[in-house]
């Protein structure tokens, strides 16, 4: 992207930008503190329905249904278990109904993320998968009598390397009730997709089993560089059927552009000896297998033209159908499964608050608010990308720079790959700074530019020539100089004097999103650290100073300042919440959100969902009333 491609648009840019869609923060509720607005990439709303085997006869499941998925049958298949979010948006719980979808009833609601019910054969417990206690998904026990809570897998003596992924997925009972196997990344190693060079995490699943009581505990299966994940008993208790894909591949299996060239295998062995038979061969991204009677087996296709339901022998009629999590009841005539809707939610749509004195709501990517109260963000969700701004109130919303009119490719604005990103105000409010170009895995090929227009947009100024990928810019207190990163044949932070036009190299490795602090002495910024890990940083504007925040092991990034002095960010710390390879339509499917102070201590959790929350905006009642 070239300059002159931004001086052909002339001012006025915004003028005849469409309107953007109303967004008005509502008023947050009695004793809160205010709101904070971030953004979810995940399933908007998810519909359980249960059908014959053959896909005759397809109806709701539930009876007052609402935001449910991941559901099972009992072995006498009277009642069905799943994970819903009825108690609000992101907060996952457990729930038990009739099979006929009537008296639906919870059996764990807390704030932790708890999901994947699975009821023991013999009915006395449920077997489920929780991050209550330490954040990391653990097995956990539910005794339907008592109603006490066991942490199977949380215990000293199972414990992996705390600094690995170390989760725990997809319980399934033995139909003797005396075993529990299910797939963990527990001991592997934190490794980027791009066989170790892109950002986000693969997951490499092994498959083990454990007793109710925690002995026994064995790995059963594994092969290296694969995952093996959503293991299922034989009914005779002899096997254990899972799917098997390369660890890369479980990066492409659950991104949009790749998902129909994925390819997987159902496998099973013996749980005596670890023989095994590869049931399917060739391309399909297959996964949720399951014994359906004796020796039959079946699974679901993931995406492609042939996606639905399937089986090993061909015996049974397929099933061309777009669903997830498929269970087939204990008599195989029916099965149950979730369909996702990804309708983006509404803005200032209401989430789940962890935090007692805060409301969550969403917004769209990188939200920013001047020192005079007034909101900018990146309008992604709904395909143009281009910088709105508005009161809080909703008031006087305008379109300050439209991308449709800055010479980006239409496919890759709609794509969210290009546009107008990260908009950073002036201290005095009166400029808003931001990158326009190419984004996220286009950035090594694309070009971008600095870009900033006055608060009214009645204009703009490109910033920087177009030589290298430049964007994430922020402004220093006095409004003289912009800090923003740059990638390509040149890596870093600048510093760009806005008076002069010269520019500082302010470091030189792999660094991105800085953030200048509101008293100008410290810029914030997340540093590629390894191969593998990203970290947050901070370092002063003269070079000086250099301090590595986060040491985790997974990504900690999209670092900004709060209001209170504290750092905001998004990390996988605690490890996936689930088996990366049936995510859909997503980057980074662990990523939670943090605060900590700006010395890096007193880390806190702010999220606690089953999917990728970023970009928090603490908007106080001051300001919402202002």
């Amino acid at each position: 992207m070239k300059r002159r491609a931004f001086l052909a648009a002339g001012a006025g840019v915004a003028g005849g930008a469409l309107l953007p869609i109303p967004f008005a923060v509502a008023a947050a509720a009695s004793g809160k503190k205010g709101v904070m607005l971030m953004n979810r990439i995940g399933p908007s709303s998810s519909t359980l329905y249960v059908s014959d085997a053959d896909g005759a006869n397809e109806r709701v499941l539930l009876e007052n249904a609402a935001f449910e998925y991941h559901a099972g049958f009992s072995a006498d298949g009277a009642s069905v278990f799943f994970t819903s979010e009825r108690t609000g948006d992101g907060n996952s719980c457990l729930y038990r109904a009739r099979a006929d979808g009537s008296d639906v009833r919870p059996l764990v609601a807390d704030s932790a993320m708890n999901d994947w019910a699975v009821p023991s054969p013999d009915g006395t417990k449920v077997a489920f998968v929780s991050t209550s206690g330490d954040h990391r998904t653990h097995i956990w026990l539910l005794d339907l009598t008592t109603r006490k809570r066991t942490n199977l897998t949380g215990t000293a003596a199972l414990a992996g390397d705390p600094a690995s992924p170390d989760g725990h997925f997809r319980p399934s009972w033995s139909p003797d009730s005396q075993w529990i196997a299910f797939s963990s990344d527990r001991n592997t190693t934190w490794r980027g997709h791009g066989n170790g060079t892109g950002w986000e995490h693969t997951q490499e699943l092994s498959v083990y089993v454990v007793r109710p009581n925690g002995t026994g505990f064995r790995q059963v299966a594994t092969r290296d560089g694969y995952c093996l994940g959503s293991p299922k008993w034989s009914p005779d208790g002899s096997r254990i059927v899972f799917y098997e894909i390369t660890v890369e591949g479980t990066w492409g299996a659950h991104r949009p552009e790749a998902i129909g060239t994925v390819e997987s295998q159902i496998v099973s062995v013996d749980v005596a000896t670890g023989a095994r038979v590869e049931h399917t061969s060739g391309p399909g991204l297959k996964v949720a297998p399951q014994y359906v009677g004796g020796t039959e087996i079946g699974y679901l296709v993931k995406g492609g033209p042939d996606e639905g339901l399937a089986y090993v022998s061909g015996t049974r009629p397929s099933v061309k159908r777009a669903l997830r999590s498929p269970v087939w009841s204990p008599d195989g005539t029916s099965v149950i499964y979730e369909k996702p809707d990804y309708t983006t939610r509404a803005l200032d749509a209401p989430l789940y608050s962890w935090d007692q004195d805060w409301d969550y709501r969403f917004c769209d990517v990188f939200p920013a608010l001047s020192k005079d109260g007034r909101l900018a963000i990146t309008d992604k969700q709904v395909g143009t990308s281009s910088i709105v701004t508005m009161r809080v109130d909703g008031s006087d919303q305008k379109v300050v720079f439209d991308s449709a009119t800055s010479g980006l490719d239409p496919a890759m604005v709609a794509k969210g790959l290009a546009g107008a990103f990260r908009p950073a105000w002036s201290h005095d409010g009166k400029w808003i700074a931001f990158g326009v170009g190419g984004w996220f895995q286009t950035r090594a090929t694309s070009g971008a530019v600095l870009v900033r227009v006055p608060s009214d947009g009645s204009s703009h100024q490109v910033l920087t020539d177009g030589t290298v990928n430049a964007g994430f810019p922020s402004y220093a207190q006095d409004g003289k100089r912009i800090v923003y990163r740059v990638w390509g044949k040149e890596m870093g932070l600048r510093i760009l004097d806005l008076g002069t036009g010269a520019t500082t190299v302010l470091t030189t490795e792999s660094d991105n999103l800085p953030d200048w602090s509101w008293d100008g002495k410290l810029i914030l910024f997340t540093r590629r650290t390894s191969p593998t890990n990203f970290d947050v940083c901070t370092i002063r504007p003269d070079g000086s100073g250099l301090k590595v925040l986060t040491s985790s092991g997974a990504n900690d990034a999209h670092a900004v300042w709060n209001h209170d002095g504290r750092i905001l960010y998004s990390s996988g710390m605690y490890g996936f919440r689930e088996e990366a390879a049936l995510y859909d339509d997503t980057f980074q499917p662990y990523g939670q959100i943090f605060s900590m102070k700006a010395d890096g201590s007193d880390k806190k959790m702010l999220t606690d969902s089953q999917w990728e929350d970023s970009m928090p905006l603490f908007l106080t009642q001051d300001v919402l009333s202002g």
